[in-house]
């Protein structure tokens, strides 16, 4: 009888496990055994919320298997679309027409968040930004992420994409387990493209100590989400927030379910797989109002106001104290062979039609200009709209 009331009481949402010291989070909460998959805690795992660029972490799984299915190389070339180079920031800024090699595309996805670069993957990979995420809803079917649903590569806003803190797990794990030879990308400190110089979002890195990982992201209506990993003595751990107020907050919260489950040796029973589902599971928060409304743009950013000497005492406030790791990366290199997705029947690029020439006597379009290959610049852009 005991143990039938546990489970009912698990089934509703009553139980935590463990529950955290302190009030309460209202958040959507998940902490485990990245080894094992066991939760250490746990609350509104099932609540379904826009997941923003945490998105680019499905982007690179599936990316991932194209990589392993022999699809395309780490050295294939991912052209800028005009639909790609059209998307809000937080973007690289590259014009139509760029070429960059995959492997640094995706790491400018993961480390700068750069939507437009997301987009062009997608597009690359699969011929479209639909036929991507059909590719992305498959393999969260798959994965038995039950609460999620994609639109697009990028996490940009639409009603319409959504997943959930537990599903988040389940797609961390599948990563990390499956495609282990990736794992340095996603503790990046900072990018160098050509003199400037691009920091992880994720504040953690190189600030927690033991920080491995692996995204963050942001948009109005759903606030701040972030997933945090780290290793101390070949444990790793995973906590997954959403919904937090602002960047620090989130890096905050995140050291502190890891920090909780670092000092507790042995976790609950449950894993993320198994975890009964409970709690409201159809209806999805927006925070718009509460985050963005009435704020200043650098509120409503991403980019966290690091070295803010103003501002609230937060050692994810400060600078690092040393000089970061900064792995280059940028326009041109891409000597691998065209994405599969990308070539016709007769295996010819679909983008190899000659363009007409502008009268000599005209002066070309605005957009026209041949874009410059071999060389990249990061186009500065408003904070307001940073993903």
């Amino acid at each position: 009888m005991r143990y039938r009331h546990f489970l009912k009481l698990l089934l509703a949402g009553a139980v935590a496990l463990p529950a955290l010291a302190g009030p309460a989070l209202a958040n959507p909460t998940i902490v485990f055994d990245l080894e094992n998959g066991k939760i250490l805690q746990h609350q509104e795992a099932f609540k379904r919320w826009y997941p923003a660029s945490l998105t680019k972490l499905m982007t690179a799984y599936v990316t991932f298997h194209a990589i392993a299915a022999g699809e395309v190389r780490l050295d294939s070339p991912i052209k800028v679309t005009k639909r790609s180079a059209s998307e809000p920031p937080s973007k690289m800024g590259f014009k139509p027409g760029s070429v960059m090699r995959l492997d640094n595309a995706l790491k400018m996805m993961l480390v700068k968040s750069a939507n437009d670069v997301a987009m062009a993957v997608g597009e690359n990979i699969a011929g479209s930004q639909a036929a991507f995420a059909e590719r992305m809803n498959a393999e969260a079917r798959r994965l038995g992420m039950t609460g999620s649903h994609f639109v697009n590569p990028n996490g940009l806003f639409s009603p319409d994409q959504y997943t959930t803190a537990r599903d988040l797990g389940l797609l961390v794990m599948a990563i990390r387990t499956e495609f282990p030879q990736y794992a340095p990308w996603f503790s990046i400190e900072g990018l160098a493209v050509g003199k400037k110089q691009i920091p992880n979002y994720n504040l953690l890195i190189g600030r927690y100590p033991g920080a491995d990982g692996m995204k963050t992201g942001f948009v109005c209506p759903s606030g701040f989400n972030m997933i945090g990993s780290a290793t101390r003595d070949g444990r790793t751990l995973v906590a997954v927030v959403l919904g937090e107020k602002s960047a620090i907050t989130r890096a905050e919260t995140v050291a502190r379910l890891l920090d909780h489950g670092f000092a507790t040796p042995t976790p609950g029973w449950l894993t993320v797989a198994a975890l009964p589902s409970y709690g409201d599971t159809t209806s999805i928060n927006n925070l718009n109002d509460e985050i963005c409304r009435k704020k200043p743009a650098k509120e409503q950013s991403e980019a966290p106001p690091v070295g803010d000497k103003n501002a609230a005492k937060s050692p994810y406030r400060k600078k690092l104290d040393h000089a970061p790791t900064l792995v280059a990366v940028g326009l041109g290199g891409a000597t691998g062979p065209i994405p599969k997705a990308m070539l016709d029947a007769s295996g010819q690029e679909y983008a190899d039609v000659p363009l007409p020439s502008w009268r000599p006597d005209l002066p070309p379009p605005p957009g026209a200009e041949p874009a410059v290959i071999g060389s990249a610049t990061a186009a500065q852009e408003p904070a307001k709209a940073v993903n």
